[in-house]
């Protein structure tokens, strides 16, 4: 059995798709599908669990296609499918082909989890197990994918379009084809549908996606070492704040924050609600500390140790590192007109404070929050 690839390749385009290996005509022990070869794999934990007695199996299927873009489709009729078989299923216009990927009861937990009510949800239908005749036309379709790439960019040059083309993807059918693209602004691609419709003889379907689809798609490795989070498991993006960064006391400095998609990097959220949780011990750090060897104010804290450091305010350079629930007693003795001697005797460590304000490459990270 061939690798898998997690990059396009002219001469293996299946692989694009998620795909261990490209699809025989014969289909039968030709599988494409493999456990782990794709992006969102499920494992059917309940194939094994037998239904009760009477208990009709459920007639809904999850399906595959590119990019690991998943559907729920309603059995047409009664049939025996298993992960792995390429069917025919319902399109608009014509039918489309893809990979089952899970059958059984275990849709019916998918469907809830992604919110979706079989029983008031318009689904689709499956038509049948895809024929030699329809896995023949898919494999010519899926190979002209690639060259329709380029072919659209070279147009849309040509139209002087401020657009991107990012990846095409065919119906199984061949009649119709989804042109994925990413643009700064609003673009008027009338003409280019028309000049596309004619150059292919194919129904043209305009697909606006973001950044971070696009990096999802293109895949790559990030500053950790790892392939992308977007391109091998995470399957939504959630909006990131510079209040993540600021909350988990990071160096706000672009250069290191942003991802190859130029946001954000989406593990700024992972730890993020962690960080705001212990958080909620800490006292507010907008209050000065009073002490009888003078005023010392708050400059950082260091979250799960539960340390805040502090500096006077006529000597900023050395900071002292005091446990959260201490500062907290200071505060109260405060608040009672009590002041301590000095902070050196709640102290645990001390440092010399650095400063990065000269540091090359700092910027202003709230150019972030707009986009």
């Amino acid at each position: 059995m061939e690798e898998v690839s997690s990059t396009y390749h002219e001469d293996h385009p299946f692989f694009s798709r998620g795909c261990c290996k490209s699809p025989a005509i014969d289909q039968e022990g030709h599988y494409t599908f493999r456990h782990g070869c794709a992006k969102l794999d499920v494992t059917d934990w309940m194939k094994d669990i037998p239904l009760p007695s009477g208990q009709q199996p459920f007639d809904c299927i999850e399906v595959r296609f590119k990019n690991n873009r998943k559907e729920f489709f309603n059995l047409s009729y009664p049939m025996v499918l298993h992960p792995g078989d390429i069917v025919a299923v319902e399109a608009s216009p014509g039918h489309d082909l893809g990979i089952v990927t899970l059958a059984g009861e275990i849709v019916k937990l998918q469907m809830r989890k992604r919110r979706i009510d079989p029983q008031k949800a318009e689904l689709k239908k499956i038509y049948r197990k895809a024929r030699p005749v329809d896995i023949e036309k898919w494999i010519s379709a899926v190979g002209a994918e690639y060259k329709t790439m380029n072919e659209t960019r070279e147009i849309a040059t040509s139209l002087n379009l401020k657009m991107k083309i990012n990846d095409v993807e065919y119906q199984g059918d061949g009649t119709k084809a989804i042109f994925y693209y990413t643009a700064d602004e609003r673009v008027d691609f009338r003409e280019l549908i028309r000049k596309l419709a004619e150059r292919f003889r194919i129904r043209v379907e305009m697909r606006q996606i973001g950044m971070r689809q696009e990096a999802s798609r293109l895949g790559g490795v990030g500053s950790c070492g790892r392939e992308l989070c977007c391109s091998t498991w995470l399957n939504s993006f959630s909006s990131v704040s510079t209040n993540a960064a600021r909350t988990q006391q990071l160096s706000l400095n672009p250069q290191k924050l942003a991802g190859q998609c130029s946001k954000l990097k989406c593990c700024l959220n992972y730890e993020y609600l962690a960080y705001v949780d212990a958080m909620k011990k800490f006292p507010s750090n907008q209050v000065n500390l009073k002490t009888k060897k003078g005023e010392a104010i708050f400059q950082k804290s260091d979250v799960f140790r539960g340390l805040m450091w502090y500096s006077y305010l006529k000597d900023t350079s050395n900071l002292l590192a005091i446990p959260a629930n201490r500062v907290q007693q200071i505060i109260d003795e405060n608040a009672r007109g009590i002041l301590p001697e000095k902070l050196e005797d709640f102290a645990k460590k001390k440092e010399q404070k650095i400063d990065f304000e000269n540091v090359v490459g700092q910027d202003d990270l709230t150019r972030f929050d707009n986009e």
